[in-house]
């Protein structure tokens, strides 16, 4: 392989593809890649990003499009691009290695250093070009970390164990405990006036509201339900969510919910819709219900790829510009008839002088009609076409909840639909999380046993049933680490990273070894079930402010194994 040249023409990532004419040297990930870099003693210049991501392409433009900026990397470090929604190990490794070195979190595009041997020793975010807001320029940093290796190059190599022990994720001795207390911890941290956790930026974080309407299932207790009222009224209401087309954004800048960083996710939006789902059970109020019709036609309709599956993203640009798409001016909306009726409309607006759309009433048809035309003539953000397995296998849980929500509307159909072109391209050949056939997670087997199991609920068709014992047991070869009792993120055969991950915690999606565990109660698996339990158990003390999905996985697995009559939407501990 030539390294002296950009090597990402060939790649299907969308996210590679937008570097691929950058003047910086860029490589894939891939064992040729490490070879080289550990024969030539070169340190790594490791970008982790994906294709809508907003501050990805704002140091694109400013640093590896620049030619002056592009030399220096060329020369000092052998320079990886990765597309973290391709690979989420590496970005789960590398995020925690970046907390581990600035004690704070992490995020995207993720900078990252490594030695020559694919061991982190200098971590950071976003660098700007020139030195602004705190931050040194990019170039700055670029001669820094290389004078810094070449001086301590050996120092640095020998941190390799001490770095890794640091990542091992430590276990308490704690076998079993009281849920409920840590899941009082999270509520203490919530935010009782505007929802969501304190402070900003704002994020939707599903696995707590799902674990909440668990709790609340089982105990009744309005604590539990309270910030799921609130965290629904915002999301639904607020500059957030989509009033035109359906659908939210990854998150708002601000603590009311009203100013959005642009990007729609499919993961966001899937479990956007499972939580309406949930909690129209409980409030049966048909705005709700209209919020989950529109979110729902949307993701059908405009995420739908070539091949037929859902995509991952909608950029948060266009035209060179974040939120052009979605706002409108009061010039443009100010005549629309009764609009101050359904909206908040001001003439200075409520960013950067454009208004983003926030509800005060329901909107009527011919209002969202009249908005959409005005959107019809702009360019539309660039779509991440790119397949992710266990997305998509999400999808298929939420058209299955929606099916009760939504009985006679087609979802039910649509849903096993779906799951035929699953099972033709992964299920009949080989499981596999994106592009390469040779890389997948847990999570990818365990969104696709969790929809097996949904479908089962929900047709008692035998074909269902015996597809997610077929599949859990191959996962559990292919995963679980016996000596820890717990799934490894990647195939034990195909890790090519400095250590063994083991990820325990929620993060976009609800946590693998979470959702394992509730497939393996589903299924009547409980010998291996109170095995991953311990193991969960033992790491819950620790890390449970990342644990929400394991509360209730721990407590169904619990409610199960004392023969209370409960299903993995909670339970009665009165029966």
């Amino acid at each position: 392989m030539l390294i002296n040249k950009n090597n990402l023409s060939n790649d299907l990532s969308p996210y590679l593809k937008q570097h691929k004419d950058n003047p910086v040297n860029w490589q894939i990930w891939s064992k040729e890649t490490l070879d080289f870099a550990k024969k030539s003693r070169k340190p790594i210049l490791l970008s982790i990003g994906y294709a809508s991501c907003h501050w990805c392409h704002v140091m694109a433009h400013e640093s590896f499009e620049d030619l002056e900026t592009a030399k220096i990397m060329n020369e000092l470090f052998l320079n990886i691009k990765v597309d973290r929604e391709e690979r989420p190990d590496l970005d789960f490794i590398f995020q925690s290695s970046f907390q581990l070195f600035n004690q704070t979190g992490g995020g995207w595009p993720l900078t990252i250093f490594l030695d020559e041997n694919g061991v982190p020793f200098m971590a950071g975010t976003y660098f700007p070009k020139e030195t602004k807001h705190g931050l040194p320029s990019f170039k700055e940093v670029l001669k820094k970390v290389s004078d810094a290796y070449k001086d301590q190059r050996e120092n640095i190599i020998k941190q390799k164990n001490l770095i890794i022990n640091n990542l091992d994720l430590k276990r308490s001795s704690v076998l079993n405990q009281d849920l409920e207390p840590i899941l009082e911890k999270s509520l203490s941290q919530l935010d009782y006036e505007n929802g969501g956790f304190k402070g900003a930026p704002k994020f939707p974080t599903f696995s707590l509201y799902e674990t909440l309407i668990y709790f609340y299932n089982k105990s009744k207790e309005k604590k539990y339900l309270e910030p799921v009222d609130l965290i629904m009224k915002q999301l639904c209401s607020k500059g957030i969510y989509d009033h035109v087309e359906g659908g939210i954004s990854r998150y708002t800048i601000d603590e009311n919910w009203i100013v959005p960083h642009f990007e729609k996710m499919l993961y966001d939006n899937v479990q956007f819709i499972l939580l309406i789902c949930k909690y129209f059970k409980i409030n049966s109020n048909e705005y709700f219900k209209d919020k989950l019709v529109q979110t729902l036609e949307f993701l059908n309709k405009e995420f739908k790829n070539e091949e037929g599956f859902l995509g991952s993203a909608y950029d948060a640009d266009s035209d060179g510009e974040e939120g052009k798409y979605y706002v409108y001016t009061y010039e443009q909306i100010k005549d629309l008839e009764s609009i101050d009726k359904f909206f908040e409309i001001k003439p200075e607006g409520n960013w950067e002088n454009k208004i983003i759309l926030v509800e005060k009433n329901k909107p009527n048809k011919e209002i969202i009609k009249k908005l959409l035309s005005i959107r019809a003539n702009r360019n539309k953000p660039f779509f991440d076409s790119k397949t992710q397995l266990d997305l998509n296998c999400l999808w298929i849980s939420s058209l299955l909840q929606a099916d009760e929500i939504l009985p006679g509307k087609g979802y039910l159909k649509l849903a096993e639909e779906f799951f035929l072109r699953i099972e033709k391209k992964y299920i009949n050949k080989k499981i596999y999380h994106s592009y390469s056939k040779e890389i997948v997670f847990i999570e990818d087997y365990a969104f696709l046993i969790n929809a097996l199991n949904d479908l089962y609920d929900k047709t008692m068709n035998f074909k269902y049933k015996d597809l997610a014992f077929k599949i859990t047991n191959e996962a559990i070869s292919k995963f679980f680490l016996k000596d820890k009792n717990i799934f490894q993120k990647n195939p034990l055969d195909n890790n090519d990273v400095f250590f063994r991950p083991i990820d325990i915690g929620d993060n976009t999606i609800p946590n693998g070894n979470a959702i394992m565990l509730i497939n393996l109660v589903r299924m009547g698996m409980m010998d291996i079930a109170e095995k991953l339990s311990v193991s969960l158990n033992s790491y819950l003390n620790i890390y449970k402010n990342h644990m929400m999905t394991s509360l209730r996985a721990l407590d169904f697995f619990k409610n199960i194994a004392d023969g209370k009559n409960c299903n993995q939407t909670g339970c009665n501990l009165n029966e």
